[in-house]
């Protein structure tokens, strides 16, 4: 990959503001369970996978520790017994905000937070929706004070039971008695910026109407296509879902704002109760795989065909200890021991790991101690990549003749891997202060080497 000459000030502005068009892959984080591996393992062995966003459930203090230089973005939450403290006034969600976050940041990644879990249709009559819009107003208030409003964003996760119906999707509209609520809500998301959260599953469309519901749609298959009144036409349930949400939306009369759609939660059980015939391993590689992919992908649904979703699986562990029914048990990719429920591919060239991901016998390997590298982040936008590059290489006054065509590390002639080299050598030359791995999110903190061949990464 030539490393260009592009001048100073357009190097430094991409760093500055690097390109947001980056596709991700989220993945939801329980630990309901008392089998699961440590969160220190955990976020050492997700740096290996091409997931780069983490949402969990709370703001575990061993969590937030253990991600904390690893690159990897993460979303915290407020449990929904802990909203109507927050409401009460903006010094409790300061308070909130000064012990369960603040400690942990800049070095841990916090990019959001998740003001309760579907909240508003849970079975809790206790939960007063009022309470929900105030917590968030507080904390966004909170996060200003500090000067933080613009890294962590204010949201809410809701379950798709807050539409009045789903379908057709064009003419979706939120729950009568939920408008005012939602009204408000999506006027506080528009004015801060911050994503729509929704938790969407193809699969209880499915198992609750199998008659009805192709399951090549509910598996985010390439579907005959089903066509909604307007023309749009859907070829898979997911993408239905999120217009559906996107309609509820506009019909409050804010479809002229710009108001990103978040899939926060999405996924497909691999067991289920006696005679549910849909939660099958089978099944759930199939919609997870093609769910990856769809997050990778850079598009949107048939209503805004250009906008990108994000998408967060759910879940990386079966967790063992959830209340429910058997499938609520398993949506996990991997037991609680580490191994696989079934094989789906998380691995990503020039990780920390090898690319590969395993839980337990592949910890066991990796490079501890003193030994740290830097590595450009998996899926950063390659712009922002060769802006990197070229200061590395040019300011930054790294040794890049490695990198050169005759040098040991061109090949493979990648720019991810020209730029993995440059980025660790400026951070060894630096004193590997989290901040010189930073490269505006590009880059991200590695334990094992990630030599290769003759191409030896320089180490203090």
């Amino acid at each position: 990959m030539a490393i260009t000459n592009l001048p100073l000030l357009l190097l430094l502005t991409l760093l500055v503001n690097p390109l947001q068009n980056v596709s991700s892959v989220g993945i939801n984080y329980g630990t309901l369970g008392n089998n699961l591996p440590s969160p220190k393992k955990v976020a050492q062995l997700l740096q290996s996978t091409l997931i780069d966003k983490v949402k969990i459930y709370d703001t575990n203090p061993e969590i937030l520790q253990a991600f904390s230089n690893t690159g990897i973005d993460l979303i915290v939450a407020v449990e929904n017994s802990h909203v109507s403290n927050i409401s009460t006034e903006i010094s409790s969600a300061d308070e909130w905000l000064s012990t369960r976050v603040i400690p942990f940041i800049p070095a841990t990644s916090v990019v959001a937070i998740a003001v309760g879990n579907e909240y508003l249709t849970t079975n809790d009559n206790k939960l007063e929706p009022k309470a929900l819009v105030q917590a968030m107003q507080n904390l966004h208030a909170a996060l200003v004070a500090r000067g933080l409003d613009r890294k962590i964003k204010v949201t809410t996760p809701h379950s798709m039971a807050i539409l009045a119906s789903s379908f057709p999707p064009s003419a979706s509209t939120f729950a009568l008695n939920l408008m005012p609520t939602m009204t408000a809500i999506v006027g506080f998301l528009a004015d801060t910026g911050a994503p729509f959260m929704v938790n969407a599953y193809p699969y209880f469309a499915y198992r609750d109407n199998p008659g009805s519901v192709n399951l090549e749609y509910a598996l985010l298959g390439n579907a005959t296509g089903v066509r909604d009144p307007k023309g749009y036409v859907y070829n898979n349930m997911l993408d239905a879902q999120i217009d559906s949400i996107r309609s509820a939306i506009n019909a409050l009369g804010f479809g002229n704002m710009t108001i990103e759609i978040t899939v926060s939660e999405s996924g497909w059980p691999s067991k289920g109760d006696h005679g549910d015939k849909a939660a099958t391993p089978q099944n759930a590689k199939t919609y997870n795989t093609r769910l990856i992919e769809r997050a990778q992908a850079y598009k949107g649904t048939p209503m805004k065909p250009k906008d990108k979703i994000e998408i967060f699986v759910f879940a990386l562990f079966n967790e063992n200890k959830k209340e429910g029914d058997e499938t609520e048990r398993n949506f996990g990719m991997f037991n609680g021991d580490g191994s696989k429920v079934y094989d789906v591919d998380l691995s990503c060239q020039f990780c920390s790991n090898g690319g590969t991901l395993g839980f337990g016998e592949k910890v066991s390997g990796a490079a501890r101690g003193p030994s740290v590298w830097c590595i450009a982040k998996p899926h950063s936008d390659d712009k922002v990549l060769q802006a990197v590059l070229d200061f590395c290489c040019g300011p930054g006054g790294v040794d890049c003749r490695e990198i050169y065509e005759s040098g040991d590390c061109f090949e493979p002639n990648k720019l991810l891997a020209h730029a993995s080299y440059a980025m660790n050598a400026y951070y060894q030359m630096h004193g590997r202060n989290y901040w010189n791995c930073d490269f505006k999110g590009t880059g991200l903190v590695a334990f094992s080497d990630p030599s290769y061949g003759t191409c030896r990464y320089p180490q203090q």
